[in-house]
């Protein structure tokens, strides 16, 4: 509930301080990451999959419930249990390797928090405060950006990764504080990148080290996703239902 109103403050503040002109880059800078992102969903990752066979389509329509929460949740960690069980129910990947790859996943595979907004936020602070970049910052802004994504925690990542850039960089911290004004907005776009990678990845694993069942794959497209404990109970219930049935139909015989 008070999300909604420390984003609208972020906002002011960073309008009062800096102007409206100041908000106008945050909106460019906002659209060059969502452009990143849709850049690493809609073609990297479609790539990967129609390499190792796998359709691109039906894979993001089993992968949706995934994507979705992450994009509303802005948390890997929170919609971690979801995407293990989407990648064991509706990905075929089988249990034992999913239960393992999607917890180191949602560490390691931050291509949204890690890798694009850390990159672009760097190129955006140094033109915004002056600061000219040479060939070799670029070269570090790489290295940086991709050694970092496989060390930055499912929370606040981006952040620590925005602030270690600059920091490697020797650009002004304040750019941090800066682009906290617009962090909700591309933190969406940026789990759902996040989440979706995570998916991708155990699914392509399993397929190259022959652990994938295609049969399974052709059968799990609409698998339900519900915890095990509540599809349990529903089990248990069901002899129960049936019982009751016989019941009513012993005694309409009898009588």
């Amino acid at each position: 509930r008070l999300a909604p109103i420390g984003t609208a403050a972020l906002i002011g503040h960073a309008v009062a301080e800096y102007g409206w002109e100041a908000l106008g880059s945050l909106g460019k800078f906002a659209i060059a990451i969502y452009i990143g992102l849709f850049l690493v969903i809609a073609v990297v990752y479609p790539v990967v999959l129609k390499i190792h066979g796998i359709s691109p389509i039906d894979f993001f329509r089993r992968v949706w419930p995934v994507t979705s929460l992450g994009f509303f949740t802005r948390s890997s960690m929170g919609v971690m249990p979801v995407t293990e069980r989407v990648v064991s129910r509706r990905l075929a990947v089988p249990d034992e390797y999913a239960s393992f790859a999607v917890p180191l996943g949602a560490t390691t595979k931050m291509d949204g928090c890690a890798a694009i907004y850390p990159a672009i936020a760097a190129i955006f602070v140094s033109q915004f405060y002056g600061v000219p970049l040479d060939f070799t910052d670029y070269l570090l802004i790489i290295f940086v950006s991709v050694i970092g994504s496989a060390a930055t925690a499912g929370t606040t990542g981006a952040t620590v990764m925005l602030t270690l850039t600059l920091s490697t960089l020797g650009l002004p911290l304040a750019g941090v504080g800066l682009l906290l004004a617009v962090e909700p907005i591309v933190d969406m776009g940026r789990t759902a990148v996040n989440v979706t990678g995570q998916a991708v990845v155990p699914l392509v694993v399993a397929k190259r080290a022959g652990i994938w069942d295609k049969d399974e794959w052709d059968a799990s497209a609409n698998a339900d996703l519900s915890p095990a404990d509540e599809s349990d109970d529903e089990s248990a219930d069901a002899p129960a239902e049936k019982s009751d049935s016989a019941e009513k139909s012993e005694s309409a015989t009898l009588a």
